[in-house]
């Protein structure tokens, strides 16, 4: 069956500006090599990578935008991705060669001219019927290498299209989606690979994360992030086995770990300096942790990859046993600090990690939400969290129906979600999206069913105070303060962007692109999109102007997901469009 279909003409679009983007420069690319990507977050005139460079850190060294002049900004032009597919669009836009190139909700893919904002081509995956997607039908972005764009679909398949065409130049199937399996996460290039995870935790799924070669899509290796599965390594043509993640049954009760969960369902980064890619596993499954005793790796854990191998050459666990959906996918975003090599991750359990990137030893954790009441700390010594006791009960020692409910703090949509943070080394911060909210959670009995939910769980999310749930914060990740923060009355779904003028970007489901003083924290300009904005903001350079971009189109889990929180935010709107906004000639100095 034929599962994609191309459309090659040009929709009308809304245009909103008073300039044309000025000319894209060379009429033609040779293509997008991994020199190029591996150097994308020090080059201004393109956007590579899904977080603005490898290792993720959503920092652009531009200044023409800076705290002065960005009042200015107003809209060049927007593009309406169209049709009735108008829900949750929280992909990061791509710039390359005269186009800009957005995937959006349903497993749609676009190439558009970003001079005019004029369609190129459009992109449409033929969905089956019986997709699971755990958490709304968003795509969080594609990947370019050579002259392909490669993004992943609904049905669990990696789909590489011409730059020029949006013709298919290669379709690989990753999972078999009747069986739970989805994916919704930029892919990762690395050393000419195209690496990828898995979504799918909810539905008892074997995460893994795997590279395949990204001209042909050919596998290379694959890794379970669950132990106690073997992993391959294909060469010539052949699959053979690549060793067994860990140590069979030393975490996981008997045959537990064939439907082990953690889905490595974000993407992931790569840091060149230690040679190593970094995922993030999810929540083990089922929910109901007592049905499966022991710390359950490599669940809820950063896991460090050699590339050349698919090997793990380290692994932290920050939520051992995890009783409360607090996953572990937050990127590892690297940076470096008084001449160390660390990685920071804002994780749903409401503890900010800084890690020895080499090693992944526990520099430090600290809360950047007002409260978590699963932990007091962790213990900086052992890297392990100092449990409060507060975890759901047993439903096997009460009526056998439903176990005892307790009240959790951050609630499992997480102190911080997929949302990406950002980290400017200029100002020596990361700028996180968090949220206030908590749940109360029991256990149910499950069963293992192939393609079902493997819960075991049921929940209630409730706001933890009336006049704010979001805030962007920013945090020194040498102190554990929190330096300022900017709160919002809706949950922020959007991720953040930094600049070198000392700038940050993020958007709200009330439809609003802000940007913010990066320093103190003030807002200094804001645009109405139209819908909620939980997409990923980029910047870029283009014949001397600095342009910023950002897709709009409120969805994502909290409206599925939400409880209480989401009856609070019912009137907000759906959409789907990019925007791209500038700052008029002659007021770049004002």
């Amino acid at each position: 069956m034929k599962t994609n279909s191309v459309r090659g003409w040009r929709r009308g679009l809304l245009s909103v500006g008073v300039l044309a983007l000025a000319s894209a420069g060379a009429a033609s690319a040779a293509g997008v090599d991994w020199d190029q990507i591996n150097s994308d977050q020090q080059s201004t005139d393109n956007v590579l990578t899904v977080g603005m460079g490898t290792q993720m850190q959503r920092f652009s060294p531009l200044k023409q935008l800076n705290t002065d002049n960005v009042k200015n900004l107003y809209p060049a032009w927007s593009f309406s991705f169209g049709g009735e597919k108008q829900r949750g669009q929280e992909s990061q836009p791509l710039v390359y060669d005269g186009k800009m190139f957005v995937t959006g909700s349903y497993s749609r893919a676009y190439a558009i001219d970003v001079k005019t904002g004029e369609e190129i081509w459009q992109y449409d995956q033929r969905l089956p019927e019986g997709i699971v997607p755990c958490c709304d039908v968003v795509n969080r972005g594609g990947a370019l290498y050579d002259n392909l764009f490669i993004f992943g679909t609904l049905d669990a398949k990696l789909v590489a299209l011409d730059q020029d065409t949006g013709d298919v130049v290669w379709s690989e199937t990753i999972a078999d989606y009747k069986e739970g399996y989805s994916y919704t996460a930029a892919p990762l290039i690395v050393n000419n690979m195209v690496v990828t995870g898995v979504s799918g935790g909810e539905f008892g799924v074997l995460g893994r994360v795997e590279a395949r070669d990204a001209k042909t899509g050919k596998m290379i290796w694959s890794r379970p992030t669950v132990e106690g599965n073997m992993g391959y390594i294909w060469k010539d043509g052949k699959k053979s086995d690549n060793g067994i993640s860990g140590t069979r049954n030393a975490t996981w009760p008997g045959d537990m770990y064939k439907h082990g969960g953690a889905a490595t369902w974000l993407g992931g980064t790569y840091d060149r300096d230690t040679d190593l890619i970094y995922f993030g596993a999810g929540n083990p499954s089922p929910w109901n942790s007592h049905l499966r005793p022991g710390d359950n790796l490599y669940s809820s854990s950063i896991v460090a990859i050699k590339p050349d191998t698919g090997k793990i050459s380290w692994h932290y666990q920050k939520t051992p046993h995890d009783a409360w959906d607090y996953d572990g996918t937050n990127m590892c975003v690297p940076f470096d600090a008084q001449g160390k090599k660390y990685c920071a991750s804002a994780d749903r359990n409401g503890f900010f990690y800084v890690l020895d990137r080499t090693n992944g030893k526990l520099k430090s954790a600290d809360k950047f939400v007002s409260k978590v009441n699963w932990a007091d700390k962790i213990d900086t010594k052992t890297g392990k969290p100092v449990e409060t006791g507060n975890r759901p009960g047993d439903p096997s020692k009460s009526d056998g129906k439903k176990g005892e409910s307790v009240f959790v703090a951050p609630s499992f949509l997480g102190a911080k979600n997929w949302m990406p943070m950002s980290y400017n080394p200029g100002t020596g911060l990361f700028y996180i999206p968090t949220n206030e909210w908590g749940m109360d959670i029991w256990n149910e009995p499950i069963t293992y069913k192939a393609g079902a939910a493997y819960l075991g769980a049921g929940f209630n999310i409730q706001p933890l105070y009336e006049d704010y749930i979001g805030a962007i914060r920013a945090m020194d990740p040498m102190t554990g303060k929190i330096v300022w923060e900017a709160k919002n009355n809706a949950p922020l779904w959007s991720g953040t962007m930094t600049t070198a003028g000392n700038l940050v970007f993020y958007g709200t489901p009330e439809g609003y692109l802000k940007a913010l003083d990066a320093k103190t924290g003030k807002e200094l300009w804001k645009f109405q999109t139209g819908s909620g904005v939980v997409g990923q903001p980029i910047t870029w350079e283009q014949d001397g102007v600095q342009y910023v971009a950002v897709t709009s189109g409120w969805g994502g889990a909290v409206p599925l997901w939400g409880g209480e929180v989401a009856k609070r935010v019912k009137f907000l709107n759906q959409g789907g469009s990019v925007w791209v906004f500038r700052i008029p000639e002659g007021l770049a100095s004002k």
